[in-house]
Formats: structure tokens, C-alpha cells, sequence
């Protein structure tokens, strides 16, 4: 393997991930009207067993339903990239959020620019392990809170290729405080 690691401490790697659930939990309240509560589980072990972050509680055909939702803040957007984790803690051989999780969406959001991605894991996750072969390895070190750390494994897919290949993304530009549906390059601001 070439070339070092790439590793942010504790302090940053949370801020990142504390601000990608809040920017997306702004994003459900204001933009889908069914939205009746978003619940932050990510402090909450039963869910972090299941790598859920959100649950999203919609009202869907006069009932309630409780979505679950990952969120996967990254500040790597000029790669054209998603990252997605295929060995969380390569020592102890432990599957990657994205292969686990058991969220109906991922909702990949890339904070320096302000785009969200909404990933229906029921379409993406069976793509993904289907071209995984594809897409080149990248192996980076996670920081814990006792000061260690340890090698997490991922791929490397083009956005492009996801968003050509993968039916029922979504697309979304945060500007200020509002959000703008993207179709293809152009944002669309008046779109429900």
C-alpha cells in the first residue's frame, strides 16, 4: 500500500458527522411535508448496532410510518466520489456501514458545497455489491475517543457512475437556509 493514511482526530471527524445530521435534519423538516419528526439516534447503541443515525417519522397514506436513515457527511467533494465502507475496522474484520446498515436511505451530504444526496439503500446497496469490483479500494485511519485508531475500508465510487446506474436518487443544494432540487445540473426551486 502507497502513501500514508489519511486521519482527522476525534474532535473533528465528530463535528462533521454532529453537522451532517443537523443540516439533515433541517433538510426533512422544511422540505418533505409529511414530515411529522426526525429523532437523532446516533448516540443511542441499539441504533449504532444497526449504523442508523435518523429516525425520520412521515405520515404516509394517513398513518405513521418511522423511516430509518444513515447520514454520511464528507468534505471530499472536489474526488467526484462517494466513499463507501466495506470493512469497518480491518483488524478485527468487522462489514462497513454501508454493506450493514440497516437504514432505507443514506443520505450522503458533502458539507463545503452544500449537496445532498438521497440514496434508497434497496436499490444502491445491491448495485454496489454487484460492481464493487469496479471501483478502486481506499483504506483510511478512524480515530476513537480513547485516542486510538484503527484502519477502515472503502471503495471509491464515481458519482457519476451511481447516478447513471442506480434508479431513485435524489439530488439536493443547500443555499443559505432553503433547499433546491437538482435535476440533472439544473435546481429546481419550486418543485412540490
Amino acid at each position: 500500500m502507497a502513501g500514508k493514511l489519511k486521519q482527522h482526530d476525534i474532535q473533528y471527524t465528530t463535528g462533521i458527522a454532529k453537522r451532517a445530521a443537523a443540516d439533515v435534519t433541517h433538510f426533512l423538516q422544511t422540505i418533505w411535508s409529511q414530515t411529522v419528526a426526525v429523532h437523532n439516534v446516533e448516540e443511542e447503541t441499539a441504533y449504532q448496532a444497526h449504523d442508523v443515525d435518523l429516525l425520520w417519522t412521515v405520515l404516509e397514506k394517513e398513518r405513521l410510518r418511522v423511516i430509518p436513515v444513515e447520514v454520511k457527511g464528507d468534505r471530499y467533494h472536489r474526488t467526484g466520489n462517494f466513499f463507501f465502507e466495506t470493512v469497518s475496522n480491518d483488524s478485527k474484520g468487522t462489514p462497513g456501514c454501508f454493506l450493514y446498515t440497516k437504514a432505507e436511505w443514506l443520505f450522503y451530504y458533502f458539507l463545503e458545497i452544500g449537496r445532498l444526496y438521497c440514496l434508497p439503500m434497496e436499490k444502491v446497496r445491491p448495485w454496489f455489491v454487484q460492481n464493487m469490483s469496479r471501483f478502486k479500494e481506499q483504506r483510511t485511519s478512524t480515530p476513537t475517543r480513547s485516542g486510538e485508531s484503527y484502519v477502515t475500508i472503502g471503495r471509491l465510487v464515481p458519482i457519476t457512475a451511481v447516478l447513471a446506474e442506480v434508479e431513485g436518487i435524489l439530488q439536493f443544494q443547500k443555499k443559505d437556509m432553503t433547499w433546491d432540487k437538482i435535476v440533472g445540473d439544473d435546481p429546481i426551486t419550486d418543485y412540490r
